[in-house]
């Protein structure tokens, strides 16, 4: 399956009822970089984490940029005792993005989506291709979503 690109997100998102805009900034080599070329602050950069259930029962997370998921408060969140990043190669099967441009928006299939409960005003997320984001109103895009709201996060740890 191919990338359906960021016409295809857009396409998505205005079919929910979304304004969004394309940010178009090249190639990048680290979140910060995304977010200043997005012209953001890390936090509204937010990442669309694909995360396994089971086999076949995939989640979106979606998380700011300067987090990570706290797994025991997402694990506690879905009931469940054990869960795992998909794959590079699962989550573009899932989703049709590759990472980095991951977003639930026109994603090949519909996942229910967990969004940190930190995730507020304008935000940057995947826009189905590199070197673009889509920004969009955070309330509006979990509305728009169906999004299950829930402190799933933590502070992300240096590397």
């Amino acid at each position: 399956m191919s990338e359906p690109g960021a016409a295809g997100v857009v396409a998505a998102a205005r079919a929910l009822g979304l304004s969004v805009e394309v940010v178009r900034h090249g190639p990048v080599g680290s979140l910060r970089e995304a977010a200043a070329a997005r012209g953001v602050e890390p936090h509204r950069l937010v990442k669309s984490m694909v995360v396994r259930v089971a086999e076949g029962d995939h989640r979106f997370v979606l998380v700011p940029g300067d987090r990570e998921i706290a797994w025991p408060k997402l694990r506690a969140l879905l009931g469940v005792n054990r869960l795992t990043m998909a794959s590079a190669e699962e989550a573009r099967r899932v989703t049709g993005y590759e990472r980095g441009t991951i977003t639930p928006l026109g994603s090949a299939t519909a996942l229910p989506v967990v969004a940190d409960a930190s995730i507020a005003g304008r935000i940057s997320l995947g826009a189905g291709e590199h070197g673009a984001g889509l920004t969009v109103d955070a309330d509006d895009l979990v509305t728009a979503l169906g999004a299950q709201v829930a402190d799933v996060t933590e502070v992300a740890r240096p590397r």
